[in-house]
């Protein structure tokens, strides 16, 4: 017997919950795209996207996922035959990498794994032997959603700065803005890459670059700009059918709207502060649970924790039958362990992943956790019962 019927909760890391009020803007007929209300909101709503990027700088908007903005962050700053250093500690940046080779681009990894920080030390050391500058751009993912580990992105601008390196410095923030502080005009990002459907509580298909006048200078000579993924075309462009290089996500912009003007009204602090709390009462609980048992989180250093997705390791190959558990039978969908394993492994059932980015609060996140206390006890997945208690505890403390 099933108790999943009702209003189902999907806690994957992306696409996150979509706001009722993102719905309801999205719910209309097609505007006109050449006068009128959409062309003329445009400004307004590129001004709320540089907002909570931190950035003053410039911004393209694309009809694309996060791979498209990889590319187009990599079409409008290198050359075929261009050296990158690629700093992975997950899935992602690795999937970047790839798209540079696919451009003629050459990469250097220091790949650190699914559980080690970048060593900022070695990114200097390897940036200093690069006395003849071949290295273009650094590429970093500041939460990688496979491993949920969270990169120190200005002690990555530090390392590249003692290096005295010209080298681009590009992020990937598809799973960290709007839930993780992130500013990338005072830490000193050139190239920033985000998606609508994370913490920016948007369905999927349109993602952003924000990019600094200095990385804007690479684009003079960049020959692996294309003209589709050209960001000078989609920035402040002198007609709104540029913005997007043809047709506009009309939809999507509506919905948009309606995400930044949510933030706006709650405050960026203060959102930073709320997915704070919730992830450390999401900590709290698995902490407890694996004091008897094989849960452990992926990460087991705190402060290098994202605070949007949280990977699990479940210490047994019965972390598949939780995830149908709790979707089947409780109505909470959770994240499968991208990256950690691939399918046919065995190693595949042993991870799973929790999102709580964007629109979240805390009676879905102790919902949630009580689920899956009911789902360990139901799959039989050894663990010390009490973990909502402690998650309850974290949320008391900090409302």
């Amino acid at each position: 017997m099933s108790l999943a019927k009702g209003a189902a909760y999907l806690a994957i890391p992306g696409p996150s919950v979509m706001p009722e009020r993102v719905l309801r803007a999205m719910h209309r007929s097609a505007p006109n795209i050449y006068e009128g209300e959409l062309p003329e909101m445009m400004p307004d709503l590129v001004s709320r996207l540089k907002s909570v990027a931190r950035t003053t700088q410039n911004a393209a908007i694309y009809i694309t996922n996060g791979h498209g903005a990889w590319e187009a962050s990599l079409a409008n700053t290198l050359s075929r035959g261009d050296r990158v250093l690629v700093l992975a500690t997950g899935r992602f940046a690795l999937g970047w990498a790839e798209i540079a080779r696919s451009l003629g681009v050459e990469t250097d990894i220091l790949d650190y794994g699914k559980r080690t920080p970048i060593d900022p030390a070695e990114v200097t050391e390897k940036l200093r032997a690069d006395a003849d500058g071949r290295y273009k751009a650094v590429l970093a993912v500041q939460t990688d959603t496979a491993t949920s580990l969270r990169s120190d992105i200005p002690a990555l601008r530090a390392a590249i700065d003692a290096a005295e390196h010209p080298a681009l410095f590009m992020v990937d923030c598809m799973a960290s803005l709007g839930c993780d502080r992130f500013e990338m005009d005072a830490w000193g990002v050139d190239v920033v890459m985000a998606g609508s459907q994370k913490g920016l509580m948007t369905p999927p298909g349109v993602a952003f670059l924000f990019y600094s006048n200095n990385a804007d200078q690479a684009r003079e000579t960049a020959n692996c700009a294309t003209y589709y993924w050209d960001w000078r075309k989609r920035t402040d462009p002198e007609y709104f059918y540029e913005y997007f290089c043809g047709t506009a996500p009309t939809h999507h912009i509506y919905g948009l709207r309606e995400a930044l003007m949510m933030i706006e009204e709650e405050g960026l602090e203060a959102i930073w502060h709320r997915h704070g709390v919730l992830a450390r009462a999401i900590w709290a609980a698995f902490d407890h649970w694996g004091s008897a048992g094989p849960l452990e989180l992926n990460i087991a250093d705190p402060a290098l924790r994202a605070h949007s997705v949280t990977a699990i390791r479940a210490g047994s190959n019965k972390a598949t039958a939780l995830r149908k558990w709790c979707e089947t039978k409780a109505g909470l969908t959770l994240g499968i362990g991208l990256g950690m394993a691939e399918p046919n492994d065995p190693e595949w059932h042993n991870y799973f992943r929790i999102g709580h980015m964007g629109h979240v609060n805390a009676q879905m996140i102790l919902g949630a956790l009580a689920t899956i206390e009911a789902g360990l006890k139901a799959v039989d997945l050894p663990h010390a019962p009490g973990g909502v208690v402690k998650a309850a505890e974290v949320i008391a403390a900090s409302a």
